[in-house]
């Protein structure tokens, strides 16, 4: 759920019964259906200024963050800030992504999506809802405020799950958890104080990391290396319920002149992103499967080139994607003759 911890490296659900259990008042049957709250959320966080300090939990570790978010005039502006004793810092400013890290004496320059938060959220699409259980299990208290508790259950096994405490008033998450098939949570936000200030000043966005000596690298300005022939087409022989190829195309990674494949798969919530090396080899290292967080990693050969499958969904899942890739059959020459005079196309 934090973009963030991308770029400083350069479902669960509750049973009904227990959930209810846990609040105070039964869910109120007037209330608007589970989905339109998801709606609600996402239009919040995106619209909305915003200022919050919450903490965030994953694999044992706690860790303790600001987020300041602005929408002004159509640009969205962004800083987070690590209030351990990393002091990192990520600043946004439409496109382009400025990391602070002051433990590597580094500022990293990037460009990312305008769209793509520093902290997201899930935000479910139509395509999404058929493959996930939506629903609204009990209304609570939490810090005070009214929530309401909206659960996403996945269907099958390829996927993750949330628990949303939504907030009556604002449409803001309060708290967010994401679970695996068994409801375990793997990670975990929850804001200790949140405020929607109408106006946010520019002055909000700069950092407070001191960069004399520091070392900066762009990855903005420079103009990408020239293209390398690409494998034939790639394609997956079969995929998960509900998910669909959206984006391919030649990416060259960070370190690396050499271009690889990328291709998105999503079901409207959880993606996975493939990429597939352009250059064949002899030969490579045995499969290999790692996870941290919530985020799972799967690389394997296939027709001799490194697949390796990412994205925020269970190990079984980049697995089955990387492994289900297959490059296109090799074009085959044709022999066309007239008399004694052949040609050889290629088909």
């Amino acid at each position: 759920m934090l973009a963030w911890a991308v770029a400083a490296a350069g479902a669960a659900w509750a049973a009904p019964e227990a959930a209810r259990a846990a609040a105070p008042a039964a869910t109120d049957t007037s209330s608007p259906p589970a989905a339109q709250w998801l709606e609600r959320m996402n239009q919040a966080l995106t619209s909305r200024n915003y200022d919050g300090t919450f903490s965030h939990w994953q694999g044992g570790t706690v860790q303790m963050l600001r987020i300041i978010h602005r929408l002004k005039d159509g640009q969205v502006a962004e800083r987070l800030v690590s209030l351990d004793g990393s002091g990192r810092e990520f600043v946004r400013a439409g496109e382009t992504l400025t990391c602070y890290l002051p433990d590597r004496r580094t500022v990293l320059v990037e460009r990312r999506p305008a769209q793509q938060s520093l902290v997201s959220f899930p935000a479910v699409t139509g395509q999404a809802a058929s493959y996930y259980d939506i629903r609204e299990v009990a209304r609570m208290r939490l810090n005070r405020r009214e929530t309401h508790l909206i659960t996403i259950a996945p269907r099958d096994q390829y996927r993750y799950g949330y628990r949303l405490w939504i907030d009556d008033a604002t449409a803001m998450p309060l708290k967010t958890q994401l679970c695996d098939a068994s409801g375990r949570v793997i990670e975990q936000i929850v804001f200790a104080n949140l405020r929607m200030p109408a106006r946010i000043a520019d002055a909000a966005f700069k950092p407070e990391v001191a960069t004399e000596g520091f070392q900066w690298l762009r990855n903005t300005a420079a103009a990408p290396p020239a293209p390398q022939p690409l494998p034939p087409a790639w394609s997956a022989l079969k995929l998960p319920p509900g998910f669909r190829m959206m984006v391919r195309g030649a990416q060259t990674l960070p370190g690396s002149n050499t271009p690889v494949d990328q291709i998105v798969f999503s079901d409207g919530l959880a993606s996975v992103s493939v990429f597939v090396e352009s250059r064949a080899a002899s030969g490579g290292p045995e499969s290999q499967t790692s996870c941290l967080g919530s985020s799972c990693a799967f690389s394997t050969w296939v027709d001799g080139r490194k697949v390796t499958a990412v994205g925020e969904v269970p190990a079984a899942t980049v697995r089955f994607f990387a492994t289900q890739l297959r490059g296109a059959p090799a074009p085959t020459p044709a022999v066309d003759c007239l008399g004694s005079d052949c040609a050889r196309t290629v088909q």
